[in-house]
């Protein structure tokens, strides 16, 4: 079958269509209404985040050649919210005349880690040690040669730290490729780095072949979910942060990437960089650009996917704070008391600089629900950004201020 073709009158804006209707969605059609246009999602359900916003959702599964061909029908660009959707579709899909970007065969790479890890090698990308594992021995093998603790990850699917995990000693690491194994999951391992900290290095290629590139900064994680971004990473020295913004656009050109790409690294304890991860789409260590970039993340995607000239990426502040949002238990203390429109009440009453971005999504343990974002003049004042971030990102998650501030006192 092939793609419907497009019945929109001539001279209409340009139609981007979206697999996946997250919260990744919902902001690129933020910036897509800015441009004169709308954004059409395929969303596996009406109450999904970007399908509350646009008029213009397909409800349906990624996983389904249909489904897909009906969310591209007419588009001039199919994207994505994630990287999910198989490889075998999207090559049928590009056979059939539709533009895809970033094409299936950039993509691979973000969605087989295997895959990745194996083609930086051979680019000459820095990256840590590992191995394919296909038995509990060939991990016990791995472990000897680097003489250190090793890190067990699923090869596809893995996200906010799923699929990935830190092994205790040889014993726990064995036991965990054992339970993945077990279950068919492909397997590899990796050295655990000893590092300072996590950095992103976050940028955008057009199909014309522009790149842009955005101060790097950091990721601040906890259990594998990132909590914060630091914009710029401070004291990241300049020639370590040009390094970091080169490799990620000769990446993007080598790897054939059009989007938005974030490489995601470790800064080890001796100053070296090593890619961790990779994401072909907007990305959560990305946040800060809606209130603290000249371009979003969001518009520059939807400008580099459509091939328009890219947008001027400086930082319109000297130091941006980003704190995700995340849902607290749903039992006990932590159960938000009072409702978010409340909680938001509050929070602007205390902190009137606070740029807040919520997701329209149910409230689960742990979850993604929004971010805020803290703008401030002068690098002096990270720590002070930081720790307002974190406030008020706490409070928004449980309606709770963590320093006892009462508003009624």
């Amino acid at each position: 079958m092939m793609a419907v073709p497009s019945t929109r009158p001539p001279g209409a804006a340009p139609l981007v269509a979206m697999v996946g209707g997250g919260q990744l969605a919902r902001m690129t059609h933020q910036a897509a209404i800015a441009l004169g246009q709308t954004l059409r999602v395929l969303a596996t359900a009406p109450d999904e985040p970007a399908a509350q916003v646009t008029p213009d959702v397909v409800i349906g599964s990624h996983t389904d050649l249909e489904d897909l061909r009906r969310v591209a029908a007419g588009a001039h660009v199919l994207t994505f919210d994630h990287e999910h959707v198989p490889t075998e579709l999207l090559d049928k899909l590009v056979a059939e005349g539709v533009n895809v970007a970033p094409p299936p065969q950039a993509l691979v790479h973000a969605q087989d880690k295997l895959v990745m890890r194996r083609r930086l090698e051979a680019l000459g990308a820095p990256v840590p040690r590992y191995a394919e594992i296909r038995s509990v021995d060939e991990l016990d093998a791995f472990a000897q040669r680097i003489a250190g603790p090793v890190v067990v990850k699923a090869v596809r699917g893995g996200y906010d730290g799923r699929g990935v995990r830190m092994a205790r000693d040889p014993l726990h690491a064995r036991e965990i490729a054992a339970t993945f194994l077990a279950d068919d999951v492909p397997v590899m391992a990796e050295e655990q780095v000893n590092l300072r900290r996590e950095l992103s290095a976050l940028v955008a290629r057009s199909p014309f072949g522009q790149g842009a590139a955005w101060p790097v900064v950091e990721t601040v994680q906890r259990d594998g979910i990132c909590v914060q971004v630091i914009a710029p990473a401070p004291g990241l020295p300049g020639e370590l942060a040009a390094a970091a913004q080169q490799l990620a656009l000769r990446l993007a050109a080598e790897l054939g990437v059009v989007g938005v790409f974030a490489v995601e690294l470790f800064e080890t304890t001796d100053g070296a960089l090593l890619v961790n991860e990779l994401a072909m789409r907007p990305h959560n260590s990305g946040h800060w650009t809606m209130d603290g970039a000249r371009t979003s993340q969001f518009e520059q995607h939807v400008r580099a996917v459509l091939d328009y000239p890219l947008g001027d990426t400086d930082a319109t502040v000297p130091v941006t704070v980003m704190a995700n949002v995340l849902g607290a238990r749903q039992t006990g203390p932590a159960m938000p008391a009072i409702t978010m429109d409340e909680r938001l009440h509050h929070l602007f009453a205390r902190m009137p600089d606070a740029r807040v971005h919520l997701y329209g999504k149910e409230e689960r343990p742990g979850r993604k629900i929004g971010h805020v974002n803290f703008l401030g003049t002068d690098m002096a004042e990270v720590d002070a950004l930081r720790e307002r971030a974190e406030l008020a990102a706490h409070w928004l998650a449980h309606g709770q201020w963590t320093d006892g501030w009462d508003p009624h006192e």
